[in-house]
């Protein structure tokens, strides 16, 4: 085969009557070129006149098809050389109607096809195009596949959104979004509510003409449109360094700001309590002011609606747990030391049960052993006199005798009670003589178990007050009634080490009293608020109690499956920077993709 080389040796002969040199002999035998000109047709410029607005038209070389079934669906745009580079898929794109009403739509997916009938697979073709930096753009055709998300609508001087009913005329100019208020209507973002962070494509923040230029994004918190959003429960999905803890800061920050209230069936309106289970011992820091908030940002802040700043009202409630010692170096917060007194166990039987009694055994703790117990101790009776209760070897015969407990369910239940002797009953005040102190409006109480080594003790302490919780939050007749008459936010990291799909009575009993606390969480004013990095491990019945699901970056593919969101928004979990996420509220609004503000509003991380 010969050598293309550049393309530069091939000299074919000119058509008769085509302007071209020529040449002819002279009288001292050299050679001499002259034109030859032929009066031909005017070069006419192809470029429309005027100027270009918009990203492209509707086009329909492939159909303009809207339907109700999104397979059924095809709407395409063509986009103009000038505007390919600048297109992402993920943008939203608006396309008026000819009555003024105007189709809102996200761009779905990106095509090159060929312009003319060529072949380009071809050794010229390829070798050209190395050789070259430049792509000829004209001789391809750039289309957008777009997914039409709503149709936007005048009502009475207010913008509105309906389903997409109707299709677009064919070469209908498309736009980029670029207003505020058409891109808040057109993704049913609300226009008041909690501060999640901005909107974004692609992990970079979606620009409008308004000053600022950013879109923020908010969950519903009032009655006005609905119960508000916290109490139907949220969950922060986010693998290690994806910036999940820093994100909960700054969402749990906006519950406690002080204008934020909520009115009670009494006629009071109430700040939230927020109690936060803390594994890692980080959210007592938001106590303190982030010393990276300077004047300027904080500004930013404020015109934003967003509160920042520490909140002097934080407490860490710190579990006294055998010899374990709590060590606060790193934040200023107030601490408190307290204990699980064992009368808790009495209304919650299996807080005992950790080591995996089977139903008979349960059973023999819960209706006889536990019963009897209170009957000769009283109800406040000691864990240490509940051990000695059972080290009786007349009530074992008694018990098996009468066939009440077999003597073998005996031994198995006694067993597996033993080892909570540093958990309960310690040297501290009990939680239940500090209930004011521990829910308090607007005060954010911090239970950290950190310096809690035994993993089986810091369960218990976590399950023991979040049950209390619930229970009072829950009852027809509680015993303390400023848990019953107080906005609650349940915070607990690491859910998934308490939330469980597990085969263990404790864990069958727990996972019963959250999904109960879910389904009348809106009614009670309690809302949860999990964290996790692994969302596959909670049980799918507290699962399909959350209405608000918040993914960060996350590279397991089990976890990404399990938070159950669209599948667009899915593949992209994976790639996903810190502090970007994934925000899927069926009742707030489409599902969307952010970035979440890059300083924390407390103080956030130890030096």
């Amino acid at each position: 085969m010969s050598d293309l080389g550049d393309f530069g040796d091939f000299d074919a002969d000119p058509d008769d009557g085509a302007d071209s040199p020529t040449s002819s002999a002279t009288n001292d035998g050299s050679s001499s070129t002259e034109t030859v000109t032929d009066d031909g047709f005017e070069p006419t410029d192809v470029e429309p006149s005027g100027e270009d607005v918009g990203v492209g038209a509707i086009c329909v070389s492939q159909g303009l098809r809207i339907a109700e079934d999104e397979d059924d669906t095809t709407l395409r745009a063509y986009v103009t050389r000038g505007n390919r580079s600048s297109i992402r898929i993920g943008s939203y794109l608006v396309a008026p109607y000819p009555d003024g009403e105007t189709l809102f739509c996200r761009i779905t997916g990106l095509e090159y096809a060929q312009q003319y009938h060529a072949d380009d697979a071809t050794e010229i073709h390829a070798r050209r195009a190395m050789r070259t930096d430049e792509v000829e753009e004209a001789d391809y055709k750039f289309v957008a596949g777009l997914e039409p998300v709503a149709v936007l609508y005048d009502d009475n001087g207010d913008l509105k959104r309906r389903m997409t009913d109707r299709v677009p005329k064919p070469q209908t100019v498309v736009r980029r979004a670029t207003d505020t208020e058409t891109i808040k209507t057109g993704l049913k973002i609300p226009e008041d509510g909690v501060f999640l962070g901005h909107l974004s494509v692609g992990g970079e923040k979606v620009q409008t003409a308004a000053s600022p230029p950013t879109i923020d994004y908010r969950l519903k918190d009032d009655y006005d449109s609905g119960d508000p959003l916290v109490f139907r429960h949220s969950l922060i999905a986010g693998g290690t360094g994806s910036g999940k803890t820093h994100g909960a800061k700054n969402i749990l920050r906006q519950y406690l700001a002080e204008e934020r209230t909520y009115p009670m069936e009494d006629g009071r309106s109430v700040q939230a309590a927020v109690v936060q289970f803390d594994p890692q011992d980080e959210y007592a820091q938001m106590h303190d002011d982030n010393p990276d908030l300077d004047g300027e940002y904080a500004r930013r802040l404020e015109r934003e609606g967003v509160a920042y700043g520490g909140v002097d009202d934080t407490t860490a409630f710190v579990p006294k747990v055998g010899s374990s010692s709590y060590s606060a170096g790193h934040h200023r917060a107030e601490q408190v030391e307290f204990t699980i007194p064992f009368s808790m166990v009495h209304e919650n039987p299996w807080l005992v049960a950790g080591s995996g009694l089977n139903d008979n055994q349960y059973g023999a703790l819960t209706s006889v052993l536990l019963p009897r117990f209170r009957k000769e101790y009283g109800s406040q009776a000691t864990y240490e006199e509940f051990t000695t209760f059972l080290d009786d070897p007349a009530l074992r015969e008694e018990l098996d005798e009468s066939g009440r407990v077999h003597e073998a369910t005996f031994d198995a239940v006694r067993r597996r009670v033993l080892g909570f002797d540093h958990v309960f009953d310690q040297d501290a005040r009990p939680i239940t003589d500090m209930i004011n102190d521990f829910v308090r409006p607007g005060g954010l109480s911090v239970v950290p178990t950190y310096h809690v080594s035994d993993t089986r003790a810091a369960e218990t302490v976590v399950l023991a007050l979040s049950s209390l919780l619930i229970d009072e939050k829950l009852s027809n007749d509680p015993t303390y009634d400023r848990i019953k008459e107080t906005p609650l936010v349940l915070g607990m990291d690491e859910a998934h080490n308490f939330l469980t799909d597990a085969d263990s009575v404790q864990a069958g009993k727990v996972i019963k009293k959250f999904t109960e606390a879910a389904k009348q969480g809106r009614k009670e004013r309690l809302g949860l608020f999990l964290i996790t990095q692994d969302p596959q491990d909670i049980d799918d019945a507290v699962f399909k109690q959350i209405n608000t699901t918040i993914v960060l970056n996350l590279g397991d593919e089990d976890a990404i499956k399990s938070v159950n969101i669209p599948s667009n928004l899915e593949s992209k979990v994976p790639y996903m920077e810190k502090g970007q996420m994934v925000v899927y509220s069926p009742d707030n609004s489409e599902p969307v993709e952010l970035i979440g503000l890059p300083k924390c509003l407390t103080r956030h991380g130890r030096d």
